[in-house]
């Protein structure tokens, strides 16, 4: 993620606990087939680590030099890490802001009369209704959806990863940066998440 400032300075699930996602699609499925789903027709979401933005490591590189690159954790079932430099804070025309969602899937057991859905498929389903063009070539199945504005040095990029039971969403919003090494930064973000949440 080297070089991201120069020397010059420069979607629908909300809050929801991937478990609880589960259910409710489970729900829906149960009351489809006329039987509704019991608790144990779920397998629970896993749990992540307690310190898992703090183990993403040293984003300086995303930031302007004088921000302090330090994330703000939230959340216990699907954990958000946060950090942000406003423009009014720096000395010279830059800003950035950072936000990593990672979350873990469950499943629903088979019923009677209908399959079951691992956690890997739940999180593909949700992996699938994101916005933004596949790309090839990736070890992890992977969506970029990036927007510029004032002559292409300010970018907003949102990356989505999924692996197995985890999708990872790293939203990036900064400027002056290319397009290029936006998009570089938040891939590089995104597959060190799907990593450590592992």
């Amino acid at each position: 993620m080297a070089g991201v400032w120069g020397r010059a300075g420069g979607v629908v699930r909300g809050t929801l606990i991937a478990s609880a996602i589960a259910l409710v699609a489970g729900l829906g499925i149960g009351f489809a087939a006329g039987e509704p789903v019991r608790a144990d027709d779920v397998v629970p979401a896993r749990k992540l680590p307690a310190d898992l933005c703090e183990r993403l490591g040293d984003i300086s590189a995303m930031l302007p030099e004088n921000a302090s690159p330090v994330f703000a954790q939230t959340g216990t079932g699907e954990v958000r890490c946060r950090a942000l430099a406003e423009e009014s804070s720096q000395k010279t025309y830059t800003a950035a802001a950072i936000t990593v969602r990672i979350t873990p899937y469950g499943g629903k057991v088979a019923g009677e009369g209908e399959p079951p859905f691992r956690p890997d498929q739940v999180a593909r389903k949700a992996f699938d209704r994101e916005k933004g063009t596949l790309v090839r070539d990736r070890p992890y199945s992977t969506r970029i959806d990036s927007h510029g504005r004032t002559g292409g040095e300010d970018w907003k990029v949102s990356v989505v990863v999924q692996r197995d039971d985890l999708v990872v969403q790293v939203d990036y919003e900064a400027h002056p940066v290319t397009r290029e090494k936006a998009e570089g930064a938040a891939l590089v973000l995104a597959d060190r998440a799907i990593w450590e949440a592992k």
